[in-house]
């Protein structure tokens, strides 16, 4: 009958409800970020399946949460039909009983979330910018908003290294190596990084770390007032521009595009290994072992910096 003597033995405590159990497992996500994807889809849980334990949904209930989440998402261009919103919804639902079973509160098999497909995912819309392009928003950044120094340094900053968002407000002072042109970068999935920049960005961190009253371990960027920026100063900015330049507000022109237009720059003139080492991309399995035995060194992609920028850098290799 496929029965074990432990599962005779198998005796666990009743399942939590959710209302009683998310905030449990919420509490122990350690990325800000993953957090407020997450949260949103556990809220909606909270509200709706709040009393029920945990163990009750079916891979049908399941399937229908998600396919609301995907409905109920909020629609501009970027969002490709809600298919984000229902892989996050999934992708919340499997961290929440991944912990259940870690804590033993359901079997592996008993997983109703594994069972429920992700969306698959809709090619980016986003692309690399021209140079034109790159100097307009960089004239309004620079020509308008209350602290246009900040905003200019966020743009070279994202230019220049290509970093996520996450890894530009995770940068502290005592990130920055003047002496080698390096800073250092912890980016999602906790990847972290020394990243070149050219010394004139590194003499603007140093001015704005000083200037701004960013000591040791506090985030570097700051307010005027010496308040860290969040996530809403680039909300802000981005709004800004799009109200100057109506191409960018029609293309939900972000951040990241400027690290989709360094990084196709990269490749173009340096090849894929050195625009890999460039972005902070992984190795993956499927690539096999040949990208072990080309992986680009940090000269290389000081080199490709050094001639982006126009300017030398004490670690470019000189061929």
């Amino acid at each position: 009958m496929g029965i074990t003597p432990a599962d005779l033995l198998d005796i666990r405590p009743a399942a939590p409800t959710f209302a009683e159990y998310i905030p449990v497992v919420r509490a122990r996500v350690a990325s800000q970020a993953t957090l407020r994807t997450y949260n949103t889809h556990w809220k909606r849980l909270e509200h709706e399946w709040g009393t029920r334990r945990i163990h009750e949904p079916t891979q049908g209930e399941i399937t229908t949460m998600r396919d609301t989440a995907r409905q109920s998402a909020k629609r501009d261009r970027n969002t490709r039909d809600g298919r984000g919103a229902a892989e996050a919804m999934i992708s919340a639902l499997r961290f929440l009983y991944r912990h259940a079973e870690n804590d033993g509160l359901i079997r592996p098999g008993d997983n109703p979330a594994t069972r429920v497909a992700k969306p698959r995912r809709a090619p980016s819309t986003r692309r690399g910018l021209p140079l034109e392009q790159i100097a307009e928003i960089t004239r309004v950044a620079a020509t308008t908003g209350n602290d246009p120094d900040l905003d200019t340094l966020l743009l070279r900053l994202h230019a220049e290294t290509a970093c996520r968002r996450g890894g530009a407000l995770g940068l502290r002072p005592d990130d920055l190596d003047e002496g080698n042109c390096l800073i250092f970068l912890r980016e999602k999935g906790k990847k972290s990084r020394w990243q070149p920049v050219s010394p004139t960005l590194m003499a603007n961190l140093l001015h704005h770390a000083r200037e701004r009253g960013a000591r040791p371990g506090d985030q570097l960027l700051r307010y005027h007032s010496g308040k860290p920026i969040t996530r809403r100063r680039y909300d802000g900015l981005w709004t800004r521009i799009g109200l100057e330049l109506s191409w960018v507000e029609k293309q939900q022109i972000s951040i990241h595009w400027l690290r989709h237009t360094t990084l196709k720059w990269v490749e173009r003139n340096f090849g894929f290994a050195v625009a890999r080492a460039y972005a902070g991309h992984a190795e993956s399995k499927s690539d096999g072992a040949t990208p072990t035995y080309v992986r680009a060194d940090i000269d290389e992609v000081a080199l490709a910096l050094a001639t982006l920028t126009g300017e030398p850098h004490p670690l470019a290799l000189v061929t």
